[in-house]
């Protein structure tokens, strides 16, 4: 009996009415195979994942197919994104075993969750060299009769290889942030833009890396390229997640939050350097799109679009010339064919090598309007509490202080329990799974970012409160921070992710926050727990710095000059909350705030405030000054 109809992650029940016989991760689940003394099979993927999709077509929806899992295995469904410490640990495996890993991810395990085989996509039947799902079943159901042994202990040996291994700390410096630099200029594509060859991913935390180093050639060429490109919706904005060619014409169409959510940030960044228009309006149009599209009618906003329309990918998003001028006429359209690159051979609106200006969302609109009237495109619409995090810092970043705010709530309303703990997801009135490392840390990140905006005194209290749970529930005594808290579900391995790939990972965005709370609380606590994680991130990146651009950020802020502005009044002057300058900590004091301010950093507590102006204090470099008329004059 298939058991996923009760369930209420979207890719789960995406799953429900398969001849599978399919069980959520579970006690249950691995019961029933110690029973029945099967193996476990464990399928990992999510809603808008297009091989996932295929692969769902082709065996999980097939009756043969489903006849082999179910007569020989426990089946297991698991939505890496509801569930991404399940996900972490058997991709570990899976990359151990093959070299690669992706979604839909496969793994045979023995009814104790260790694994003996696993892999990504594999057709129904075997072909051209690749195995077949019934195949590679029968063939691993046979060996558990004949050859348990082997398979129970291969399983043990690669659970025992993939624990997580303490690492070992190194001094921080500006050498690793030199060869991250030297590293991804190696590979940069001068004539695209971008970083090595198809697949190109935007990956906007390496660009964020690059702006950071003072270059613009690089950032500024791969944003324009992007923006210009098949993988940005010329019609309604946004992002797609990646290009499969080396122009960014042809994306993977699927739309994901957390991509456009830190590509805003990224294209604000790039705007408030360079004062570059065209920058201000793709991340104008893709925070547009997050509102327009993927805002849930509960709060918050859901996790992404599919790809596929009517069974065919990018459907949705593309024109055949005879269309254009149907909804524009034969002048407009022939006009919009030109510009956009519409032919009989390409069908992606793109603006590759043309120096003219868009058109403005107006003029798009009958197109898009157009567009809308198709065969709608899968929405998953979970809410990810650190996927929203991120929103929350594009939203701050782009000037929607109300939206950002909005999710706020949202959070702290629907995604907290009675213990003040977070949860991975909520969806259709229910908040569920503990939540994990990225969570907290994200989460608290956008706090900061937040407070930095308002300085609204809750946020920065909000901020420490979810730091102090880093700390007590993630924190690894040998460095670092682990994926789960020290009381969530036991798994074979607490993995603990560094690596900063589609997104920064969680003990990137911990060291960001922790050093930013150092920095501007005063406080030994937050330095003493920000140096430890800068030693540990150093010592991780130091074999590969290029993979670590979110934490090179973290440790360059930590190993640059402390500028701190403590302004004391009683309303936030409006030339406070726009200043963009960076590397400058900002504080707020009035009488109202003062007693809660001074918890938070309790060396704000001698500052006074005065009545009717505003005076401000510079600390840098060891010493403080003031000034009662501007505190402008302090840092200009």
């Amino acid at each position: 009996m298939n058991r996923l109809a009760q369930e209420k992650s979207p890719y789960l029940l995406q799953h429900k009415d398969n001849p599978v016989d399919w069980y959520p991760w579970c006690s249950e689940a691995f019961d029933k195979a110690k029973r029945e003394d099967k193996p476990v099979f464990l399928s990992v993927g999510y809603s808008t994942c297009h091989w996932c999709h295929v692969m769902a077509h082709e065996s999980f929806a097939d009756e043969e197919a489903a006849a082999v899992l179910n007569k020989n295995f426990v089946c297991i469904k698991v939505d890496r994104e509801e569930r991404p410490d399940i996900d972490a640990v058997y991709m570990k495996v899976c990359q151990a075993l093959t070299g690669s890993g992706g979604w839909p991810m496969t793994v045979f395990m023995t009814p104790e969750q260790k694994p003996f085989f696993a892999g990504t996509y594999f057709p129904k039947h075997s072909r051209y060299g690749q195995s077949g799902l019934i195949e590679l079943s029968e063939r691993i159901a046979q060996l558990w009769k004949t050859d348990r042994g082997r398979l129970v202990r291969s399983g043990e040996q690669i659970a025992a290889a993939i624990v997580s291994q303490p690492g070992e700390d190194a001094a921080p410096d500006r050498e690793l942030l030199q060869r991250a630099y030297e590293s991804l200029r190696s590979s940069f594509d001068g004539k695209w833009g971008g970083f090595g060859s198809a697949p190109k991913f935007p990956t906007p935390h390496n660009l964020l890396f690059l702006m950071q180093c003072g270059d613009t050639e690089m950032s500024g060429a791969t944003l324009t390229a992007m923006a210009k490109g098949g993988i940005f919706d010329q019609i309604g904005g946004g992002f797609s997640r990646y290009s499969t060619d080396p122009m960014w014409l042809k994306p993977h169409f699927e739309k994901m939050l957390y991509d456009n959510a830190l590509l805003i940030i990224a294209y604000t960044e790039a705007y408030e350097r360079t004062h570059d228009a065209f920058y201000a309006g793709i991340a104008r149009r893709t925070a547009d799109y997050i509102l327009r599209e993927l805002k849930s009618p509960a709060g918050g906003y859901c996790c992404g679009q599919d790809a596929d329309s009517e069974g065919v990918e990018g459907k949705y998003y593309t024109f055949t010339p005879d269309e254009i001028m149907s909804v524009l006429g034969s002048a407009e359209g022939g006009a919009f064919c030109r510009l956009y690159g519409i032919t009989a051979h390409t069908d992606i609106p793109n603006l590759i090598g043309k120096d003219a200006a868009p058109w403005d969302t107006e003029h798009l609109k009958p197109l898009y309007e157009y567009r809308a009237e198709r065969t709608s495109l899968h929405l998953d619409d979970k809410i990810l509490l650190s996927w929203n995090a991120w929103t929350m810092i594009a939203f701050v970043c782009s000037g929607h202080f109300a939206e950002a705010v909005e999710i706020r709530d949202f959070i702290e309303a629907n995604m907290t329990d009675r213990d003040n703990r977070l949860y991975v997801r909520y969806r259709d009135g229910e908040a569920a799974n503990s939540g994990q490392l990225d969570d907290y840390a994200v989460y608290a990140l956008a706090l900061l970012t937040l407070y930095r905006a308002t300085f609204d005194v809750q946020y920065l209290e909000q901020a420490i409160l979810r730091a102090g749970q880093l700390l007590d529930f993630f924190e690894d005594s040998s460095g670092g921070f682990f994926l789960t808290a020290h009381d969530a579900e036991k798994l074979i391995d607490r993995p603990k992710e560094t690596y900063d790939g589609a997104l920064p990972s969680g003990n990137s965005a911990a060291a960001m926050v922790l050093e930013t709370l150092a920095q501007l609380t005063g406080e030994a606590r937050w330095r003493e727990a920000a140096d430890r994680q800068m030693r540990f991130l150093a010592g991780q990146a130091k074999q590969y710095p290029a993979g670590y651009c979110f934490a090179l950020l973290a440790l360059d802020k930590a190993l640059r000059p402390s500028r701190e502005l403590i302004v004391c009044g009683q309303q936030v002057p409006r030339e406070l909350i726009v200043l963009r300058e960076k590397n400058l900590n900002i504080l707020f004091k009035s009488s109202a705030n003062a007693e809660r301010l001074a918890k938070c950093a309790p060396f704000t507590a001698n500052y006074p405030v005065p009545e009717g102006k505003t005076s401000g204090y510079l600390c840098e470099n060891g010493a403080c000054r003031k000034s009662d008329a501007d505190f402008k004059e302090l840092i200009s």
